[in-house]
């Protein structure tokens, strides 16, 4: 498995990375969140071995990560890093052979991604003549030519249209079915909710939450009840609450041992209800709940990741 353990990393007087640790097992996807400047790129790129750390190490398998290992890792950083003018079959097959493929297998290879992620057309166009989205598709294909024992991706989803989405999220589900161990970042929590099985959430270079998606809305100390009228209702309920625009839909917020039934009897007494839930909040909610929507944007460390990117 690979095993972060107190990484720590400064930029001048900037704490960027402060005792980060974590693990991801073979035949698991991680998603890796956090605000931006929060230290998620810094983190991968140390695994990548592409940031040299002031305390702490990376280990795959028990074995701290030396160029032989890496050369098993599959890495997507967030800003591209091709070749604009060669051609998109040329690239592939070019990075491959980097990876230590010989000529015949690279080739084949290479057909067998264009045909997967639906570039099979066009292999002959240079990577700069691609649509923004055909390009991470491209990118997709580099991390993943050589089934890699372990996957880090930084913003896969980005740019993708929702066929594009639904393709990787295909791909990367039988990457991890084979054994492969994924840590994925992205600021798409419904999609992180959807494909990881478990989410480390680090705020300031520091991990603030870990643990099993589900768990972790479970143990949550608020509940969510969401109700739909039939037409706009002007419904107080004696709780924290949202109203959509068209005044239709109505969500509260109460604490997680309440029983609703109480909060459903008065929506019913005050308008015609076509709909109820009452559920755990959603992954996008526990990240707001731990990192603070105050801290979503901090100059001077979002600053600090530009500088080492």
């Amino acid at each position: 498995m690979l095993l972060v353990n107190g990484l720590t990393k400064r930029y001048g007087d900037l704490l960027a990375l402060d005792d980060v640790g974590f693990g991801v097992e073979p035949g698991q996807i991680v998603g890796f969140l956090g605000p931006n400047g929060a230290g998620k790129t810094t983190t991968m790129r140390a695994i990548m071995r592409l940031v040299a750390l002031d305390a702490g190490e990376v280990t795959w398998s028990g074995a701290p990560v030396d160029p032989t290992i890496r050369q098993r890792f599959g890495y997507m950083p967030a800003e591209r890093g091709m070749y604009p003018k060669m051609r998109v079959r040329d690239h592939l097959v070019y990075y491959a052979q980097l990876s230590g493929l010989d000529t015949t297998t690279a080739g084949r290879t290479t057909d067998d991604w264009l045909e997967r992620l639906g570039l099979a057309d066009r292999g002959d166009d240079p990577i700069e003549a691609l649509s923004s989205g055909n390009q991470q598709r491209v990118q997709s294909a580099l991390a993943l030519l050589d089934e890699p024992d372990l996957l880090v991706l930084d913003e896969p989803f980005s740019g993708l249209d929702p066929i594009a989405v639904d393709m990787l999220s295909d791909v990367l589900r039988e990457q991890v079915e084979r054994g492969a161990a994924l840590l994925l970042s992205s600021h798409q929590l419904d999609l992180v909710a959807d494909v990881c099985s478990a989410v480390v959430i680090v705020d300031r270079g520091r991990v603030v939450l870990r643990g099993d998606v589900a768990e972790l809305r479970a143990s949550s100390p608020t509940r969510l009840v969401q109700v739909e009228f039939a037409s706009a209702t002007a419904w107080q309920p004696d709780a924290p609450s949202e109203v959509s625009d068209d005044g239709r839909r109505h969500r509260v917020s109460v604490a997680a041992g309440t029983d609703p039934n109480g909060l459903i009897t008065d929506a019913h007494s005050r308008g015609d209800v076509v709909a109820y839930s009452f559920a755990p909040p959603d992954l996008s909610e526990v990240f707001l709940g731990v990192v603070g929507r105050e801290t979503l944007d901090d100059p001077e460390r979002v600053m600090a990741e530009e500088v080492e990117r």
